[in-house]
């Protein structure tokens, strides 16, 4: 049928009796030529939300207008749940009172109070600030990074005499307070603090601070969630109570829900490096950098993320202010968690191997012909970890940390394991 009329008579015959699929796209046809007409918005609303596509059935519901109460209260219950599922409980909460008023003794009023109830502890519960707090121990094998054993780099001998283990403490504590937040918007401001003190090296103490501001938009691609972020921030490295770096860092991301079972992630991202260095140091050898990269990863999830697999790929380019550390890198990323039935452990392994290729050949390196070879680093890093968590909102992980970097040039090339068991607290 072509005439809107008939279409939407059909449609509604089908809903009545309940047959869903064939009413839908008789009734999105209808609407699409004529929004506005009594109580549709409210009839395709409800199938959408049906299909669980929220956002489609608010702008359904809000587009939508009826002269009959009985279906302005559905339509406005029916808001109520589809804010509800997206989060906006305050917004939910409104809209729930709204049909309460409309018609107190309806036959929809029981369920309506349960939501209106479900809402306020709901409410009570959505927290703005989120604080995380983490106290641990480590053993690092190679905290000052010595390079592997090997005999065609004289420097090399003469490095693995300095002392590179140690015992240690480390702190944290990140806090974040969504100060914007409504139906499609999110806005966060936070920082944090990173501390490791090092007992036998404490000249290698590192600590570091970070600020950041992120603003985050709630879509729908189709049927599918989606998350757009734009996020900013600044940190400071301090290496034995002297400032070393400073970054500024602006990326932009995206996250798709496409089902059940999978979520993609993408986002690009600048970055600039100024690293605190001496007016001596030669100018082929300064780190200050602008760095630029974009990648994406995909997790295969299972029992509501108790399980999961992802993998990934990131591209970055160093333009180092020194020829010697500039570089093209390729980031392959790979992980696992399996939560055991037991207490809810979680077990979770991670790989990233970060393969870069540097632009021009080392200046200073093998000491034995300097700037005849370009420096090739293939840096892998495992990490294994297990988590228990404990009453309290207490978290209890053991994790070991493994880092092999194979480098051309042997000055360069290293291995490290660290060993730490942390106690972290959220809220």
């Amino acid at each position: 049928p072509t005439d809107v009329s008939v279409t939407l008579q059909l449609g509604l015959a089908y809903f009545a009796q309940q047959q869903y699929d064939r009413a839908r796209p008789l009734l999105e046809e209808a609407f699409r030529t004529d929004p506005k007409r009594d109580g549709l918005g409210y009839y395709v609303g409800f199938m959408r939300y049906r299909q669980k596509d929220y956002r489609s059935a608010l702008a359904a519901f809000r587009a939508g207008a009826t002269k009959n109460p009985d279906i302005e209260q559905l339509t406005r219950f029916y808001t109520s749940l589809a804010l509800g599922a997206l989060g906006s409980t305050g917004e939910a909460a409104a809209e729930v009172e709204q049909a309460l008023r409309l018609a107190p003794g309806s036959a929809l009023t029981g369920a309506a109070e349960r939501l209106r109830e479900g809402l306020a502890v709901a409410r009570s519960r959505e927290r703005r600030l989120s604080l995380d707090v983490r106290l641990g121990f480590f053993f690092d094998d190679n905290v000052t990074v010595v390079p592997d054993l090997v005999t065609s780099e004289p420097l090399v001998r003469g490095l693995r005499q300095r002392a590179h283990e140690s015992t240690g403490e480390l702190a944290g504590l990140n806090a974040g307070y969504a100060w914007l937040r409504t139906e499609n918007w999110e806005s966060t401001v936070g920082g944090s603090f990173f501390g490791i003190y090092n007992n036998d090296l404490p000249e290698f103490n590192i600590y570091d601070f970070v600020g950041s501001l992120g603003l985050t938009r709630k879509l729908t691609l189709g049927a599918m969630p989606a998350l757009a972020g734009l996020q900013y921030s600044f940190d400071e490295l301090v290496l034995d109570e002297s400032e070393f770096l400073l970054r500024n860092t602006v990326s932009l991301s995206g996250t798709l829900v496409e089902g059940e079972h999978h979520l993609s992630q993408a986002f690009v991202r600048y970055q600039k490096k100024d690293f605190r260095e001496p007016a001596s140091l030669p100018s082929v050898e300064r780190r200050s950098a602008d760095n630029w990269a974009a990648g994406a990863v995909h997790l295969l999830r299972f029992s509501h993320d108790q399980h999961f697999l992802k993998a990934g790929y990131q591209f970055d380019w160093e333009d180092a202010d020194g020829k010697d550390f500039q570089y093209y890198g390729n980031r392959f990323l790979a992980g696992a968690q399996y939560t055991l039935p037991w207490k809810g452990v979680r077990l979770k392994y991670d790989l990233d191997a970060h393969l870069r290729t540097h632009l021009h050949r080392n200046s200073l390196f093998p000491t034995t012909a300097p700037d005849t070879k370009r420096r090739y680093d293939a840096e892998l890093t495992h990490t294994v970890r297990a988590e228990l968590p404990l009453s309290g909102s207490l978290t209890l992980a053991a994790e070991y940390l493994r880092t092999d970097d194979n480098s051309n040039l042997a000055v360069f090339a290293y291995a490290r394991n660290v060993y730490s068991l942390t106690l972290s607290w959220s809220y």
